[in-house]
């Protein structure tokens, strides 16, 4: 009887080769999967120990055959065959952008919604709530485990993580395992890979999408005293062939090319396209790939860059830029780095738990998304934002709030645009909208004693006062229409959320 996968998961197969040699260099090992209606080829990588790795994630339920091939003779010409199944509850595939997964019936060439947003595979919403725990696989595992049950527990469907280890300010100690055989003392094997890391690496990334979260995975960073920023152009794609044909058939992985890739001034712009183009040719499922900046955006204008990820570039703006990159770039745009909630010396990683909330709200409200980040030096051994651990700070249950909120928003929801007509009422507010039937303002640091509102024609709503810091929603009894003044309180980080009425009213 042939094995059974679900869809979207992975099969994995392993056979016995040679030992001899070097076979990370030296055996090349594929693999072609075939149903009725198409042939995928899949690249295979050396486990170890004499143990190959053959993976396949099926995207279409049915029979699947296979065929490896290779220039080691004992791997050649294996055979086999197994079932997908469909997915279970829960399970729907990759994280894609919403454009590719429902584009509209007929080929557009202007801006639409669907540009700035994602979905799963299946066509279900993913809206990514993330955070920053650079180094937490590079800990010992009892942290490692702390940081998979915080998470657990917390709003975040997405983490920024590094492969290889971070040496920082709050961060240098050296690792138990890297990504290749060595030591600091010693020096480092670049031509081999230390399947024990990777195993433990593998194994993290299948908790994080138990838990339904996904791994945006920083391949190369500049933070390092262990040499691995500086490896030739050639150890890089060693490095990066190795990675993306050993991790792609996990579907919850995204492909970060850099941290900061402006630190790295010895990589060139050629240097990263043509990793871009490494990391596309061994990934055939076409993962989501993007890179981050320090103080220069990268053009992410650049055709394989499928969404803006990007760090603030000013010491106040942040997610207010997200109206200007949507704009420039037409794609969604993700502040990965809008400052931390904490109280370490920098400047970006001491802000307080209701401006990081602030932040993540005005990017939202504007049609983005943010990652949170945390940083206390104070409350114990470890600080989120590189180890892991346990998260201390007011922000998250806030993040968890908002999630709450835009989980509930219609589809075809976008950014209120400003017009001759709405000009004097919205230019000093960000707010959501479909049509007239949904309207969400988000006031932020602004504490108005009342708003004024000039409501559609004929229509009439029931509103809501939200208070997005202590997390209340109330609904006023009236209900609405025409001009209208709503008294807010001269409170700040209020929101105002308008439904239209149709029909009569439930009581």
């Amino acid at each position: 009887m042939a094995d059974c996968i679900e869809k979207y998961q992975i099969f994995d197969l392993e056979l016995s080769g040679t030992k001899s040699g070097n076979p990370f260099t030296e055996i090349t090992v594929t693999a072609k999967f075939s149903n009725h209606a198409q042939s995928i080829e899949t690249k295979g990588f050396y486990k170890g120990n004499g143990i190959y790795g053959i993976r396949f994630m099926p995207q279409e339920e049915g029979s699947w055959s296979y065929q490896v091939h290779s220039n080691d003779p004992s791997l050649n010409g294996v055979t086999g065959t197994f079932l997908c199944t469909p997915p279970q509850p829960g399970n729907h595939g990759r994280v894609c952008l919403k454009k590719d997964v429902s584009p509209k019936e007929e080929a557009h060439f202007y801006e639409t919604e669907e540009d700035f947003h994602f979905c799963y595979e299946d066509g279900t919403r993913f809206q990514p709530f993330g955070t920053t725990c650079y180094a937490w696989i590079n800990q010992v595992e009892e942290v490692q485990e702390r940081t998979l049950r915080t998470l657990a527990k917390a709003p975040f469907n997405k983490i920024r993580m590094c492969i290889f280890p971070k040496f920082y300010t709050y961060n240098t100690t050296d690792p138990e395992r890297y990504v290749f055989p060595g030591n600091p003392r010693d020096g480092f094997d670049f031509t081999r890979f230390d399947p024990i890391f990777f195993e433990n690496l593998e194994k993290r990334i299948r908790e994080l999408d138990a838990l339904g979260i996904e791994a945006d995975i920083i391949l190369l960073h500049p933070y390092d005293r262990w040499g691995f920023s500086k490896m030739t152009r050639e150890q890089d794609i060693f490095y990066l062939t190795y990675v993306v044909r050993r991790l792609c058939h996990f579907k919850n992985v995204w492909w970060s090319l850099a941290n900061e890739y402006d630190l790295l001034p010895h990589k060139t712009v050629e240097d990263w396209e043509a990793y871009a183009r490494v990391i596309m040719g061994n990934d055939p499922y076409g993962h989501l790939r993007s890179i981050h900046n320090c103080i220069p955006l990268y053009d992410h204008n650049r055709s394989w860059i499928t969404h803006v990820s990007v760090q603030r570039v000013d010491v106040y703006k942040t997610a207010e830029m997200v109206t200007d990159w949507r704009s420039q770039y037409r794609k969604p745009v993700i502040v990965d780095e809008a400052g931390y909630e904490g109280n370490i010396d920098f400047g970006w990683g001491n802000l307080t738990g209701q401006e990081l909330t602030r932040r993540f709200w005005e990017g939202c409200m504007r049609g983005g998304y943010v990652s949170h980040g945390e940083t206390y030096i104070d409350r114990s051994e470890t600080i989120w934002w590189s180890h892991g651990g346990e998260l201390h700070g007011d922000s998250v249950a806030r993040i968890g709030f908002l999630k709450e909120i835009l989980g509930e928003l219609p589809e075809e929801i976008e950014p209120l645009r400003l017009t001759a007509k709405n000009h004097e009422e919205n230019w000093d507010s960000v707010c959501l909208h479909k049509e007239d039937e949904y309207y969400l303002y988000y006031y932020g640091f602004s504490r108005p004693l009342y708003r004024n509102y000039t409501l559609p024609d004929k229509k009439k709503y029931k509103l809501e006062l939200i208070d997005t810091w202590n997390m209340t929603i109330r609904e006023l009894p009236e209900v609405y229409e025409g001009k209208i003044r709503i008294k807010m309180g001269a409170r700040q980080y209020m929101a105002v959320r308008m439904k239209e009425i149709s029909g009569p009213l439930e009581i």
